[in-house]
């Protein structure tokens, strides 16, 4: 059983920066991938970004350039850097990972963390 705590939200203006945290109850070791989502109102929920135990990462085409993914894995922790942030990132962000067992992978989602894009 994993458990995620997303923090780091808030209100910015246009061309801010936030960084998003998420702690996990478990050893980044244990998880096969990890990945930031997000979330507006009425929308689906949408993949923002990935990155693998090897450290290898991905993003949505909108967010290239400007978001950067991370982990710690002495401190059991993911991260999503985000700068100058636009109006159309205003979303609820959730962390998600998959866990490495055996008989297939776990997925675990947090509570999500709000941020808000503003002039």
């Amino acid at each position: 059983q994993v458990q995620l705590v997303e923090s780091g939200g808030g209100l910015v203006q246009p061309g801010g920066s936030l960084r998003l945290s998420c702690a996990t109850s478990v050893s980044i070791f244990r998880l096969n991938r990890m990945a930031w989502y997000r979330q507006a109102p009425g929308k689906q929920r949408e993949l923002v970004a990935t990155i693998t135990r090897a450290g290898s990462t991905d993003y949505t085409d909108s967010v290239k350039g400007r978001f950067t993914i991370s982990k710690d894995n002495t401190k059991n922790m993911v991260y999503l850097q985000m700068n100058n942030l636009k109006t159309e990132d205003t979303a609820i962000y959730y962390c998600n990972v998959l866990e490495d067992v055996g008989g297939g992978p776990r997925n675990y989602w947090g509570q999500g963390t709000q941020v808000t894009v503003s002039s």
